[in-house]
């Protein structure tokens, strides 16, 4: 019979080298196997190899019970099957006790979008003072003249804007789009790309949209940083996320009638249903402005 410490090697090296999950899944799925079986050294007679079904579910009801959230315990669930399903595949033992133990599904959460309101706040953060001011003017006010992600907004290169038409040119999973710009949106671009752009690329021949101080292509984190530190001077305390402005773009056509397939062929949607979370996302905040508002709510 193994120990469980040599359980947890064997199940860290099978991770690392077999099944060759990220660092983050590796700490994630040892430390719900350590937790279980510092468990069962307390509550049980048994340890990882002897363990019951009754045992884990026994844990995993004690999870509960600590107030644990519906995808911690599902993630738990997870790392124990797992673990059992390949003891059972190496012969270390003959059946899994985990087999009887399935997740439970949690409701899918709503992305959290900005109002209107806020929208302008954080576009009036960058200054066009400077070189950076212009370019992230032209960043913020695209993304949200047009909902495309931020790896499709670092992806762009100079010819894939047309300024006299309006149309930014979006390419990207072997699919591509032409979506429009509003006029302030135009603006910025306009002003970054005479202004700007030919001072700050390191080559004459560098075809990025935007680049970073180093004349060099943004990157995704660059970015990220850019966002974080507008939403600060901003005072906003939402948690904005690169996809925010893609969030809020999709909700507020929606809210101002926007015909839903449209925004599904702006926002690249494969499926109607990935745009139908917006009509639920609006309908949501109507019900809540309702509740807020009506005398007898």
């Amino acid at each position: 019979m193994m120990l469980d410490a040599e359980v947890l090697s064997f199940f860290e090296d099978y991770l690392k080298n077999e099944k060759k999950v990220s660092d983050n899944t590796l700490s994630s799925y040892l430390r719900d196997i350590r937790q279980l079986s510092e468990y069962l050294e307390a509550r049980t007679d048994d340890n990882l190899t002897t363990a019951k079904e009754k045992d884990l579910g026994d844990y995993i009801e004690s999870l509960k019970a600590k107030g644990k959230s519906i995808s911690t315990v599902s993630r738990s669930i997870a790392s124990i099957k797992c673990l059992y399903s390949i003891m059972c595949i190496k012969k270390m033992i003959t059946k899994s006790p985990a087999n009887k133990l399935v997740p439970e599904k949690s409701k899918p959460k709503l992305p959290e979008i900005l109002t209107s309101k806020e929208v302008e706040l954080l576009l009036d953060q960058p200054k066009c003072v400077d070189a950076k001011g212009y370019r992230d003017k032209a960043m913020l006010e695209l993304l949200y003249a047009t909902g495309i992600r931020v790896t499709e907004l670092i992806d762009l290169d100079i010819n894939d804007v047309n300024l006299g038409a309006g149309i930014v040119h979006c390419h990207s999973r072997n699919k591509e789009r032409f979506i429009p710009m509003y006029t302030a949106a135009i603006n910025a671009l306009g002003d970054y790309i005479s202004l700007v752009r030919p001072n700050m690329i390191a080559m004459p021949d560098e075809q990025a949209l935007f680049v970073n101080v180093s004349g060099e292509r943004m990157s995704r984190q660059g970015f990220w940083k850019i966002l974080k530190h507008y939403q600060k001077t901003a005072g906003i305390e939402k948690d904005i996320t690169p996809h925010t402005l893609r969030h809020s773009f999709a909700a507020h056509l929606l809210e101002n009638g926007a015909d839903i397939h449209a925004i599904q062929e702006m926002l690249g949607h494969a499926d109607i249903s990935s745009t139908q979370v917006y009509s639920q996302l609006v309908k949501k905040q109507l019900k809540d402005e309702y509740n807020k508002a009506h005398p007898r709510a």
